[in-house]
């Protein structure tokens, strides 16, 4: 299997192919692939799914993936490494925490919305052209529009859910879906009672219609998202433990450090130095 590295916090290219020069490629970055034009087969992890002009993919660092191209395909690749998400003062580092969280959930593509399909369509023009152009500030505006690129993947994959979720899913466990993100900070929203006032249904059937729904328990549901949110305060921020604990609910450290060495296995001590 091939692996590749980056070499700077964000690169940048335009790709005209007949073919796939490698294929099971494993990353230690992330990568967006979109297709300008052309058609075939994208696999990840073994997932095969058709792709097509406009399709926007995320891969993720450690996910494996190629292309079987249907003849000649054009794609605008953009890759950035963990550097880049902490040069950038993202208003809310969530964006970026959406788009981990769930890429490892994706195959297909990751544009649901009409609308950001045709502004990723602009923009992308766009960053071509900055690729043969030599003009003022040129960098800097190449930087703007990945980043423009990255809040709107983000905001069509936040409305992903959980990876079982039934395709017949209401809409009433999209809204409960939709609550626990919003207050994954406030752990008093979240309890069971709490959520089953909010929705006016009993404890006791919110804990069966959650896991019939989403293929899991709600309790679950929530202690993973908190973790992996967690877990990317402690890689991509410079908080320190006791901010995180604060921020997300905690007495206090050792309280945080409890509950991820439960879930997780290990320290928020040994995860840092693990992650670096």
């Amino acid at each position: 299997m091939a692996r590749e590295n980056i070499y700077q916090s964000l690169e940048v290219y335009y790709e005209n192919l007949e073919e796939c020069p490698l294929r099971d490629r494993q990353f230690n970055f992330f990568e967006l692939v979109y297709v300008i034009s052309g058609s075939g087969k994208h696999t990840v992890n073994e997932n095969k799914i058709a792709y097509a002009a406009g399709d926007l993919f995320l891969i993720s660092p450690n996910d494996c993936h190629g292309f079987d191209l249907e003849g000649r395909c054009e794609f605008m690749v953009v890759r950035f490494g963990e550097s880049y998400i902490r040069e950038y003062q993202w208003k809310s580092i969530d964006h970026i925490e959406c788009l981990l969280y769930y890429a490892s959930h994706l195959s297909g593509s990751v544009l649901t919305n009409r609308d950001d399909q045709q502004s990723v369509a602009s923009l992308m023009k766009h960053l071509q052209q900055t690729l043969v152009a030599d003009n003022l500030y040129n960098e800097d505006l190449k930087r703007h529009l990945v980043n423009a690129i990255i809040v709107i993947a983000a905001r069509n994959i936040s409305v992903v859910k959980p990876e079982h979720i039934s395709p017949n899913a209401d809409a009433r466990i999209l809204q409960i879906l939709d609550y626990i993100q919003a207050n994954i900070r406030q752990p008093g929203n979240l309890t069971i009672a709490s959520i089953a006032e909010k929705f006016g249904i009993s404890p006791t059937y919110l804990g069966s219609y959650f896991r019939n729904q989403c293929g899991e328990s709600i309790q679950h549901y929530i202690s993973s998202y908190r973790i992996r949110l967690i877990e990317h305060r402690i890689r991509f921020s410079d908080k320190r433990v006791h901010e995180i604990a604060e921020e997300f609910g905690f007495a206090d450290e050792s309280h945080i450090n409890k509950f991820f060495k439960r879930h997780h296995g290990m320290s928020l001590k040994r995860f840092k130095t693990v992650g670096k």
